[in-house]
């Protein structure tokens, strides 16, 4: 048996108009779909996000079906089923004899470097064109500059995709960027939208209860699993946040709020990543609902920027750098991952907030993950690799493209401050400002050393002073040591010392 074309379609390229699909034939090709066990525990993977992949992927076979092709589709308890995603196409090559193969290119270092070991006449891969800014475009973009930072970048893909730009080519607004009027705190009382749910059908029925039985020993729940697995499911929670949250998305894309992990975001991250909406289309609904003046300005240009920009960017800058970026620490960082990030049994009240949520939900947002969880990885020095094999393992919208320069960049400031201008450290007043986490919690964010005080405070100094020589000499970290050098050398010691005292207890286990 032969076909004229193989065409084989990732977990995360459940989209009709990938690359791969672009002149594919029903008649004359044949479509494989792969449950890849090594692809779920390459890192220990949330349930949920195997199940969410999983499942969309079954569903969109369905779909494939419905329009008239042939799929092949490999179970993950199918007998025969090799475990890894060039084994099972290694079998198809041999069963179909196809004259061609196709793949659009994976999203992830790791992967496209063993297809492209493969090293078949027939194989072609293609780019993946649903992003704005291909990867050699990118390349050009960042020749010759000294930095590359992604407010620039971005500007410019803002003048070539024409969004909430005026006739004359100038920023709607006067500005590029509204970022200062979305920093707020949640006042209290703020009701937050009702999110939208999804029953699970059969198919994800028959999928949780094979996750349940091969990924047991996996960290988080996978109880309540509420995602789209579904184009039309994924249309309609977009709509939802559209007509219920993007309005305030921009004030508070910032905030953090105890047991509300969902507040005004639009949580299609996941949905958009693997193949059920289009970012493009997106980025032109929240521009049309600002025009049509139900969306005020800094919520539209804050929401198109993550996608238009930062989402753009970190994806450029992981293909301009893999596979070297990866192996950057700048800092020597070696601590291990405490344990308490996998159970979220601490005594630190936004740490139980921010990971128990993740556990329970495969979701925390930008801040909870940066400003929280994030900084706390930063201030103890944890070794970059394993920060970001866990922010790969518990979210659902974690791929490697997206994930590492988020984390090994932005979070642990890892690759020497290429990608961000500065460490993002703070003490647990910023946490103070921007939740109600320090109101119900077991320290006291007032006080900076002893067994009451919040870890965050003496933390956050003792990173400063252990990293004088690499900082000192950045002008956005001036004003932190103009007043670390004028604190008295009592404080100064006695920060040193309960930062000293607090690291010596992750070492040894202990749960802070």
């Amino acid at each position: 048996m032969s076909v004229r074309r193989l065409i084989l379609l990732l977990g995360d390229q459940l989209d009709p108009q990938i690359s791969s699909l672009r002149d594919a034939d029903p008649e004359q090709d044949r479509i494989l779909l792969v449950e890849a066990v090594e692809e779920g525990r390459y890192v220990p993977h949330h349930p949920q996000k195997i199940l969410f992949i999983l499942s969309a992927m079954r569903h969109f076979a369905e779909h494939l079906r419905k329009q008239g092709f042939t799929v092949d589709y490999i179970t993950l308890d199918d007998p025969a089923n090799s475990g890894s995603l060039d084994g099972e196409l290694a079998r198809a090559r041999k069963r179909l004899n196809p004259g061609s193969i196709l793949l659009t290119e994976p999203g992830e270092w790791r992967l496209l470097e063993r297809f492209r070991q493969l090293d078949w006449p027939e194989l072609e891969l293609r780019p993946d064109a649903r992003f704005f800014c291909s990867k050699e475009r990118f390349a050009r973009w960042a020749k010759g500059r000294k930095q590359l930072r992604m407010e620039y970048f971005y500007r410019e893909m803002r003048r070539e995709a024409g969004l909430l730009m005026t006739a004359d080519g100038e920023p709607e607004g006067g500005a590029w960027n509204f970022d200062a009027d979305n920093r707020k705190a949640l006042p209290r009382g703020t009701a937050v939208p009702e999110q939208p749910h999804f029953a699970a059908d059969q198919i994800t029925v028959e999928v949780e209860c094979l996750v349940r039985e091969r990924f047991a020993d996996h960290y988080g729940q996978l109880d309540g699993f509420d995602y789209p697995v579904t184009h039309a499911d994924a249309e309609a929670l977009w709509q939802h946040f559209r007509q219920h949250a993007l309005a305030s998305f921009g004030d508070y894309q910032d905030a953090m709020a105890s047991d509300e992990q969902w507040l005004f975001h639009a949580r299609i991250a996941a949905a958009m990543n693997i193949g059920l909406l289009d970012p493009g289309r997106v980025c032109l609904d929240v521009q049309a609902d600002w025009q049509a003046g139900t969306v005020p300005l800094n919520a539209a240009e804050g929401f198109i920027r993550q996608i238009l920009g930062w989402r753009e960017y970190v994806r450029g800058i992981y293909w301009l750098l893999m596979p070297e970026y990866a192996e950057r620490n700048a800092f020597g960082n070696q601590r291990d991952l405490p344990e308490f990030y996998w159970t979220g049994q601490t005594r630190m009240r936004c740490m139980q907030q921010a990971i128990g949520q993740t556990l329970e939900h495969a979701y925390a947002h930008h801040i909870q993950r940066l400003m929280v969880t994030g900084n706390f990885a930063l201030l103890t020095g944890i070794e970059p690799k394993q920060i970001c094999d866990w922010y790969l393992a518990v979210y659902m919208d974690a791929f490697d493209w997206v994930e590492l320069p988020n984390t090994l960049g932005m979070v642990m400031h890892a690759d020497g401050g290429f990608l961000g201008s500065k460490p993002y450290c703070a003490s647990g007043q910023y946490i103070k400002r921007m939740s109600d986490y320090c109101g119900g919690c077991s320290y006291k964010v007032s006080e900076q050393t002893g067994a009451k005080a919040c870890p965050f405070n003496s933390l956050y100094w003792h990173f400063i002073m252990r990293h004088q020589k690499q900082l000192s000499g950045n002008p956005r970290m001036g004003l932190v040591y103009r007043n670390l050098q004028k604190m008295s050398d009592s404080k100064r010691d006695a920060l040193w010392d309960w930062g000293e005292h607090l690291l010596a207890r992750l070492d040894a286990g202990e749960s802070l």
